[in-house]
């Protein structure tokens, strides 16, 4: 039986994270992976996603071009190209992590792993044995009963990606979240009528409200049709297309709407199954996500979970941090995960946002202070032709701490990350203004959205 310091399942952000982290700290490491290194993200989801939504984002460029006299010969987009180009990015960076795996002396062992107890990892007739074992085996997407994927009629993020299938004249998404507005972005630049159901009252429940209206509102402009409070409740396929029953939030039917295509994107479920978590003694809470500590510690000594699969947000970069800090722990290092983590939408316009929502603020019982600067009055985004959305600065109104922002508009997800070193740092609003921004930038309105919390803001007037 082969024996290492650290055994890694899944080599997902979380899990790639985890075993080079441990590499670099002197464990001696194997990584399992049943199928694409790089997992989820780098396969079918983070990369080859915003791959798609660059293509999107460059043809609705080129549609605004004539703005400034530049007119532009339409042409047929070559969909197998296109395919091929996102392949090529995807494979450019799989590879990388294969490269890195060798760089640093991790093991690489391909199949399905199962524990047979906290320290011993069977991989069909071998056994592994370490001192440490920590879990990464992330999240697929959740399949609704009346809408089985077939990933041709009915598909999920996965056969969404696969754009060399061809764009279905009419695209019914299911599900307002991130994924599911990604994708209404990229279809809908593609050519496609894109409708977007969501139960909740809004798109992207639990964000800022006034941020995602802002979202709303552009998004409707681009040509998307958004139904909230609103429940896709099955389909029948007849001749002229896929006829979707949908009802209000009450399960009251509402109208028949014909469309070619079905995305369901309503959430993600851990995977977990076949793993033998209950063998070994891990539990796992009612939605099927494995408990841990601030220092990824499951309930049974020696054994850690990262990821999707401990619970949400299920985002990479939560992951990647989180696998450094459980490689850190298993090395011996006083390790924790407490960070703030940005969430970001890539729409067009992207949606950004780290810390607490207004409302979340409010609910806390919190005296709140609120900044905006909008787009329409920064010179970048003026000369970028991407105006929508706006910037917003939330602080505790007698302090002046920093409580969150969110960002709706060009860049946002760059901007993003200094709000989120501020609300690390404790920052005030005001330092958000002191701080001088280059000119001109995107930035600039983080700048001035902390400066209208002093109604001080320059390029607008303050109200």
């Amino acid at each position: 039986m082969d024996a290492y310091d650290l055994i890694v399942i899944g080599t997902g952000p979380g899990g790639y994270h985890a075993a080079i982290r441990a590499a670099q700290l002197g464990l001696k490491v194997l990584a399992i992976e049943k199928g694409e290194v790089g997992g989820v993200c780098l396969n079918v989801g983070c990369i080859p996603t915003k791959a798609l939504l660059h293509v999107a984002h460059v043809l609705e460029a080129g549609a605004k071009a004539a703005e400034f006299g530049l007119v532009l010969e339409k042409k047929a987009l070559d969909l197998e190209k296109l395919a091929g180009w996102r392949d090529r990015v995807v494979k450019k960076l799989t590879g990388g992590v294969e490269f890195l795996f060798k760089g640093n002396g991790v093991a690489l062992k391909r199949g399905e792993a199962r524990l047979l107890s906290p320290r011993e990892v069977a991989v069909g007739d071998e056994r592994f044995r370490a001192r440490h074992v920590v879990l990464a085996t992330g999240s697929r997407p959740v399949e609704l009963p009346a809408f089985p994927f077939d990933e041709a009629r009915v598909v999920s993020s996965t056969g969404a990606l696969r754009v060399e299938a061809g764009i279905p004249k009419r695209l019914l998404v299911v599900g307002g979240g991130a994924i599911g507005l990604e994708f209404a972005s990229i279809y809908r630049a593609l050519g496609a009528e894109v409708t977007v159901v969501e139960l909740m009252d809004r798109i992207l429940p639990g964000a800022d409200r006034e941020a995602v209206t802002q979202l709303a509102r552009a998004l409707k402009k681009r040509g998307i049709a958004l139904k909230t409070g609103t429940q896709a409740q099955g389909f029948e396929e007849k001749e002229d297309g896929l006829h979707v029953t949908l009802a209000d939030a009450e399960g009251k039917e509402t109208e028949a709407l014909v469309v070619d295509r079905i995305l369901v994107a309503v959430g993600r479920r851990p995977n977990h199954e076949g793993l033998g978590l209950e063998a070994v003694g891990v539990r796992t809470d009612a939605r099927g996500f494995v408990p841990v500590d601030e220092r990824m510690r499951t309930q049974v000594p020696g054994l850690y979970a990262i990821g999707d699969l401990v619970g949400p947000p299920l985002l990479a970069h939560k992951a990647m941090k989180q696998g450094v800090v459980a490689a850190e722990v298993a090395a011996g290092k006083k390790s924790a995960f407490d960070q703030q983590i940005p969430s970001v939408v890539y729409t067009h316009p992207e949606f950004a946002s780290v810390g607490l929502s207004e409302e979340a603020a409010k609910a806390r019982g919190l005296e709140v202070r609120v900044g905006r600067f909008p787009f329409t009055a920064n010179g970048r985004a003026l000369t970028l032709q991407e105006t929508a959305g706006l910037v917003k600065v939330i602080t505790e109104a007698e302090s002046g701490v920093l409580l969150g922002v969110h960002a709706v508009g060009p860049g946002a997800s760059e901007l993003i990350p200094e709000a989120a070193l501020a609300l690390e740092m404790g920052a005030l609003g005001a330092d958000l203004e002191l701080t001088v921004h280059p000119h001109p930038t995107l930035s600039e309105s983080l700048m001035e959205a902390a400066a209208n919390l002093e109604k001080a803001a320059i390029h607008i007037l303050n109200k």
